[in-house]
């Protein structure tokens, strides 16, 4: 098993995801090749809480283009995770 550094890249900060944290929703950036059940178990295991459901979404990269030469070129395409925690539970991350 890999360890959460490994399977969690980095939060997302948005609007959005502000207004989910309300509803005990945290979305995560994740390793393209992580399943469900690794991300709840490295969530679990960052932050010492309980997870009730994770949904993914693959996200495709945006296809962009030079503006001086004009060749193209593509983003990354990135995994997200929409991780709901257990009643109760709560991630500080953006907690001063």
């Amino acid at each position: 098993m890999r360890d959460a550094g490994a399977i969690l890249i980095r939060p997302v900060v948005s609007e959005k995801t502000y207004g989910l944290m309300d509803q005990n929703v945290y979305v995560f950036v994740v390793d393209p090749r992580s399943t469900k059940i690794e991300i709840r178990h490295a969530v679990e295991q960052a932050f010492g809480v309980k997870v009730d459901n994770v949904n993914t979404l693959n996200r495709k990269g945006k296809t962009t283009r030079n503006r001086r030469t004009n060749t193209p070129g593509k983003r990354p395409n990135t995994k997200r995770a929409f991780v709901t925690l257990h009643a109760g539970d709560k991630i500080d991350l953006f907690e001063s």
